[in-house]
């Protein structure tokens, strides 16, 4: 190696190329996964951040405070780490890279993104049923948190909302690629978690838990059709803020090392 190529390889760089090999690896066997596998990994990752509503509605109609409502809600995202589940915001950052590393295809990526979106919702919807069934106290927080979001409006100020979702949560997904420690990926998960729903920041799943509590309660001021329409706002900007905000910076730093690491991905394999 060159003097000059050891200049730029600083300890910085290292840890860079390291977080890069890492994403790759785990990238791969999940754009790559049988039917029944994505499905059953996507419809638990809707129940744990389900299990991070539940907490956090909780907190709301006890307290009163969106802030201890929001660290509250990191239960979910604690879940979702250690449970290896699937969140559709995370599928950010990972398989992208991936795709860009030729380790996957678009299409895959494609595939991905629609089946865990569905299944999220899915058990999601299942999930805050009997929450709110098991817990009538909730309904009336429900409905007005659920409100918060669907009858927010289709404006620049909120369109910024759902792209800050959507860049937070793929933060938190570089921040777990950035450190083997589980402390410190629990850290991220709950720092996360406090700023998405503390400060309320739209983001296309966790949000629509909450519109789910809310139509399962009854008596609010928006339906089925309505939430759609702010679903698709949601995803949109979610996208924007993970893919754009987030991950092609990301990638710009990890190019080199995402290109070297296909061709030694597949020669593994064979």
């Amino acid at each position: 190696m060159e003097p000059d190529d050891q200049i730029m390889e600083g300890p910085g760089e290292h840890r860079v190329a390291e977080a890069a090999e890492r994403i790759v690896a785990e990238g791969r066997p999940r754009l790559h996964r049988t039917w029944a596998s994505l499905v059953a990994t996507a419809l638990l990752g809707g129940i744990d951040v389900s299990v991070g509503v539940m907490t956090l509605l909780f907190v709301k109609h006890e307290t009163g405070s969106d802030l201890l409502a929001g660290l509250a809600f990191s239960v979910g995202l604690i879940a979702l780490l250690l449970g290896h589940s699937e969140l559709f915001t995370e599928g950010f950052l990972v398989p992208v890279s991936t795709v860009i590393a030729g380790a996957a295809t678009w299409l895959d990526l494609l595939r991905l993104w629609g089946t865990v979106l569905v299944m999220n919702l899915v058990g999601g919807w299942a999930f805050m049923w009997i929450v709110m069934r098991a817990f009538p106290e909730l309904h009336s927080t429900a409905a007005e948190s659920g409100a918060q979001f669907v009858d927010g409006g289709y404006t620049l100020g909120t369109f910024c909302l759902t792209v800050l979702g959507g860049g937070v949560i793929t933060l938190m997904t570089r921040m777990h690629h950035g450190t083997e420690s589980m402390t410190g990926k629990i850290a991220a998960s709950v720092s996360a978690a406090f700023i998405l729903a503390g400060l309320g920041l739209w983001h296309s799943v966790l949000d629509s838990m909450i519109a789910f509590a809310g139509l399962h309660a009854g008596g609010t001021s928006y339906g089925y059709g309505d939430w759609l329409v702010w679903l698709c706002w949601a995803v949109l900007g979610n996208v924007v803020g993970g893919v754009l905000l987030t991950t092609a910076l990301r990638l710009v730093r990890s190019a080199p090392v995402l290109r070297e690491e296909a061709p030694a991905t597949d020669a593994g394999d064979t």
